[in-house]
């Protein structure tokens, strides 16, 4: 058997080190973050441009000439803002690794490298609000998405409905949806050509299950921000009692340095005494 030397067993301790300084629960919380994110945005993005294609191909609506606010202009606004939300997540995601790995390293290390300050604990206090926050507005953005799924499903049964039941005219109104206004009229019914050719294409399931998988990835989002909340709190607990712990730690040894010095007096006094 050949015998390990010193090297490699040095390697192998900074390997340990490295690996217990990794703070996996907020590892798991931003891949689930990355993950929801990619699914809102990707699949949203695809879904806002397949629903600009129904609406243009078979509810023959157009775009409005001008400045006018119509719901191509909000799809639009709507497709920026997933640009952003993209972004900003991509960044805040790398803020929370960031400062999980200088939690844990400050509490694995305390009396190390690594000290806890008050600028320290006011950044987990920060964030701590911050991803409550970005959790209220997931929530909101969860139920903004199931607005589409909702439609989309009422016109995916009206399609399944007129394929099962024989001679049965059903209509879909956009104005009920509020997408256009009360004065345009924008309805599609089952005895119409363009309905058949809609409820045939692949293009309305594959719009209708996109909008599924954002609604998912919403959801997870939100889920990864309820597991930010319990690390972020998890760690300003720890760093609190950490903090705690060096006050005492700190205070202990002023006491036994004055009581040495204490001590080191009375000795100093008695020998003089004596002699």
């Amino acid at each position: 058997m050949v015998a390990c030397t010193p090297d490699i067993y040095r390697c192998f301790e900074c390997c340990i080190k490295c690996l217990g300084g990794i703070p996996y629960a907020s590892l798991i919380a931003t891949i689930l973050l990355y993950a929801g994110v990619a699914l809102f945005c990707g699949c949203g993005h695809e879904a806002l441009s397949g629903t600009v294609n129904i609406l243009q191909t078979y509810f023959e609506m157009a775009r409005t000439a001008g400045d006018t606010l119509d719901v191509f202009t909000m799809i639009d606004i709507f497709k920026y803002v997933i640009y952003g939300i993209a972004a900003a997540f991509f960044v805040y995601g790398i803020l929370l690794m960031v400062e999980g790995f200088f939690t844990t390293g400050a509490i694995k290390d305390l009396y190390g490298d690594f000290k806890i300050t008050t600028c320290g604990r006011c950044v987990s206090a920060w964030f701590i609000m911050l991803t409550y926050l970005f959790m209220l507005a997931w929530l909101g953005v969860t139920a903004f998405t199931s607005l589409p799924v909702y439609m989309y499903f009422n016109l995916w049964t009206i399609c399944r409905n007129t394929t099962l039941v024989e001679g049965a005219n059903l209509c879909l109104d956009l104005r009920q949806f509020g997408i256009v206004t009360i004065g345009e009229e924008k309805k599609i019914c089952t005895v119409s050509e363009n309905f058949l050719r809609m409820c045939e294409s692949t293009e309305l399931n594959m719009t209708f299950h996109l909008f599924i998988v954002a609604l998912a990835g919403a959801g997870a989002a939100v889920i990864a921000m309820v597991h930010y909340l319990m690390v972020l709190s998890a760690n300003w607990a720890y760093v609190k009692d950490a903090c705690r712990m060096q006050k005492y730690e700190d205070i202990k040894s002023k006491e036994e340095q004055e009581l040495h010095d204490i001590h080191s007096t009375r000795s100093k006094e008695r020998l003089n005494a004596y002699t």
